[in-house]
């Protein structure tokens, strides 16, 4: 049997064939050598069919168009008779990946990786992708601070042409910073620059932050916050040289070295204001922050620029310029200043698109933009739009873009795109506290129902000395015009016999109607009223002035509370706020209809004032007073209570005020009082990468209850001090501290660690 060859490689595949044929027609096509790669897909790429002729020119295209294909690593195409013979050779696929010592890195995200880079199991084996991802892993493990990495890769040879690829890896140490040198400070203290540094040598957090390992990312941002210290400082032409990184021989310490230039100090001579103004002169001069005189800061000019802009979008100028041009005047070390200010036109918001809810009605969100359609854009409002949006709760990421409306220089659209996250829970839990103990608890809330933005809840709660059932409901937006209504269903149980408060327990039921009524922005009035039915039990060691009460007004009364309040909210986040005021006073008063008749009193101001980007300091005040009216006194069961997690921490809870002592037994009980003071300072601070769910803080905490037969006197505070951790887990809330009393008396219950915890299941 005569055949006629034509052999092509890799190199010659653009060539002319080496051994050429007569053409003739194509009465069959034979595919010989494969393996795994079924006939029909070798069919698919040849660009002959049967039928047609084959000459040189096709058996050349043929052979091209299968080596492109990636499967084959050996083409050849025979002639015999009227037959085209096409002879492959495979080239082997990848059977299995394994990793040997792969402990920095999850193995699910570099097999992800891998295949991303064109190395995966059943794909085909190429050389040259196996080494480029080879590189790639001693990258992330180099971005790791692990320069001493080896990989070494095994290809191995399997059956049915396929190889197995083995990956063993010596991690070795991270290392870490010997050393960071700032070469030509003159000005201030290395030592002082080094501590704007994020970088920086081991530490007793560094285990956790990394920080004492290289990151080129983390370098630069370090040197450009050195460059605004020293321009914040008057230094204009300060300037980073040059960086040095270097490594030991032995790959474990890495030194840094920066060469800066700090140069002349300089001070402003003079500030202009220069071009079209939209508004007064006089009112946009008074947002200059730089002055004549003033050392230069880069921060209080770019501060300056920065208002100027957002008062002309208040106005509706969105696409304002303005630009600070500096003069400098090298001999006399000074620098003027000229604002340049260019207004544009005057902008309008064409349409408000929603997009990203799936869930929650349009209306929902509306109803919270401050900015409106058709009206002028003012940069405030979007932004307090987006505020209140996010305040809502039912977005996990609530982002606005105010891009201009294409062809036109005064339109722009307002895009709210929005990330829903789940708004309802089904909870089952087991939870613990210090004071309680083991707590069963359960709660069906969904907090939009329906996406309407409505809130239903249900709660119950088994602690023993305070067990709560409770159904409520809120409308927030009862009316168009934000006024909310809603209503809350209990039963109440209160039991002191397992506490140092004097004993009794008390049940209770009854339900309320409330409304809240926006007076502001961040401001807004609640009012509600309410009927309760509530008994009491009391015991051999009850207080003879709540026996007293008891045999006075009966075990069981009816109230009919009246309440009213005022807060304003203008924290800058719910969970974790670093700066704002938050103010609230209420007033709950038993009105004349029921057997009691009292009122109960309290005011609150919180303030968060940001120190830095990494600390703030909180400051807290409460006062509460209450009382009897009429005929009735004041029921002992309202009664302020303090001490602590959430009062004045390191005292027991409960624990601080007027005290009883049982004559038969001698052990004393509290019985809490109808004035109550409460102080908090607090320096808070959160941790790296963890600055949404934990923050720690150290505090000083003072307080304490008095009786009705005594003075308020400031002397009689109780004092502590601590650290203190608040987490909002994945399983559920903690609140924990570590508190010392300062001026501890003989009479006080002290408890150094203090914490309250829930889980679900």
């Amino acid at each position: 049997m005569k055949k006629t060859l034509l052999s092509v490689m890799i190199a010659s595949v653009f060539a002319a064939p080496v051994l050429a044929f007569e053409p003739f027609t194509v009465k069959d096509i034979r595919v010989e050598g494969i393996q795994r790669t079924e006939a029909g897909t070798v069919f698919g790429y040849l660009p002959v069919k049967v039928g047609e002729t084959l000459n040189d020119e096709k058996a050349a295209q043929s052979i091209k168009a299968l080596f492109a294909t990636g499967f084959f690593k050996d083409v050849r195409v025979e002639v015999e008779k009227d037959v085209m013979v096409v002879v492959v050779q495979e080239r082997p696929a990848v059977a299995t990946i394994n990793f040997v010592g792969l402990k920095e890195f999850d193995k699910d995200v570099i097999i992800k990786a891998l295949k991303e880079t064109g190395i995966a199991e059943g794909r085909i084996f190429d050389r040259a992708l196996l080494e480029k991802a080879e590189q790639e892993l001693k990258r992330q493990y180099l971005t790791r601070g692990k320069y001493a990495a080896n990989i070494t890769t095994t290809v191995t040879p399997l059956e049915r042409n396929r190889v197995g690829i083995n990956f063993n890896i010596e991690e070795g140490a991270a290392a870490k910073i010997k050393q960071i040198n700032i070469i030509g400070a003159k000005a201030f203290r290395e030592k002082e620059l080094l501590g704007l540094f994020e970088l920086t040598t081991p530490g007793l957090l560094t285990w956790y932050t990394k920080n004492d390992q290289y990151s080129r990312q983390k370098l630069s941002a370090d040197l450009e916050k050195l460059k605004s210290f020293y321009m914040n400082q008057g230094y204009l032409e300060f300037a980073v040289e040059s960086t040095q990184v270097s490594i030991s021989p032995d790959k474990q310490d890495v030194y840094i070295t920066a060469n800066i230039t700090e140069g002349d100090r300089y001070q402003v001579s003079s500030v202009k204001v220069a071009g079209d103004f939209s508004l007064p002169e006089d009112e946009l001069k008074k947002l200059v922050l730089v002055k004549p005189g003033d050392v230069f800061s880069r921060e209080k000019l770019n501060d300056t620029t920065k208002a100027i802009s957002d008062r002309l979008g208040k106005e509706g100028y969105a696409f304002a310029n303005v630009n600070a041009a500096p003069e400098i005047d090298k001999d006399k070390r000074q620098v003027a200043f000229t604002i340049f200010v260019d207004p544009g036109k005057r902008v309008y918001v064409r349409r408000i698109n929603i997009t990203g809810n799936t869930k929650t009605r349009d209306e929902v969100i509306r109803r919270e933009m401050r900015q409106m359609e058709g009206g002028w854009y003012d940069a405030d409002k979007v932004t307090a739009s987006k505020q209140r949006v996010d305040k809502l709760g039912f977005f996990g990421e609530v982002a606005v873009e105010t891009p201009a409306v294409p062809g036109t220089s005064d339109q722009l659209d307002v895009n709210v795109n929005v990330t829903e996250k789940p708004t309802g829970s089904l909870m089952l839990g087991v939870g613990t506290s210090s004071t309680d103990k083991i707590i069963l608890s359960g709660a069906i809330s969904q907090n939009n129902f329906m996406g309407s933005g409505n809130n239903v809840s249900i709660q119950v709660n088994s602690a023993k000395t305070y067990r709560t059932y409770v159904f409520s409901y809120t409308n927030p937006y009862f009316t168009q015009d934000g006024i909310s209504q809603g209503f809350d269903v209990y039963h109440r149980t209160f039991n002191t016999t397992s506490t140092t408060l004097a004993y009794y327990s008390s049940s209770s039921t009854g339900g309320a109607i409330r409304f809240g009524f926006p007076i502001g922005e961040k401001e807004s009035i609640g009012m509600g009223i309410g009927l309760d039915s509530t008994s009491i039990t009391t015991y051999d060691q009850t207080p003879q002035y709540y026996k007293d009460y008891v045999s006075r007004f009966g075990d069981t009364n009816i109230s009919v509370p009246v309440t009213l309040s005022w807060a304003s909210d203008g924290k800058d986040s719910y969970f974790f706020p670093t700066k704002g005021t938050y103010q609230r006073a209420s007033l709950e008063v038993a009105v004349p209809g029921g057997d009691l008749t009292y009122y109960r009193a309290s005011y609150q101001l919180q303030h968060f004032v940001p120190l830095n980007s990494k600390f703030t300091l909180m400051l807290n005040g409460e006062y509460g007073m209450a009382n009897g009216y009429g005929k009735s006194g004041l029921p002992f069961f309202k009664n302020y209570y303090a001490g602590g997690v959430t009062s004045v921490r390191g005292y027991k809870a409960s624990s601080l005020g007027p005290i009883y002592t049982d004559p038969a037994t001698n052990i004393q009980y509290r019985l809490g009082g109808n004035r109550r003071v409460v102080g908090n300072a607090e320096l808070l601070w959160t941790l790296p990468g963890m600055d949404k769910s934990f923050r720690m803080g150290w505090f000083f905490d003072a307080g304490q209850v008095y009786g009705s037969d005594e003075k308020v006197d400031l002397a009689d505070l109780r004092y502590s001090t601590g650290l203190s951790a608040a987490w909002i887990s994945p399983v559920g809330p903690l609140k924990f501290s570590i508190g010392k009393p300062l001026n501890k008396k003989d009479t006080d219950k002290v408890e150094a660690f203090q914490f309250q915890m829930g889980t679900t299941f």
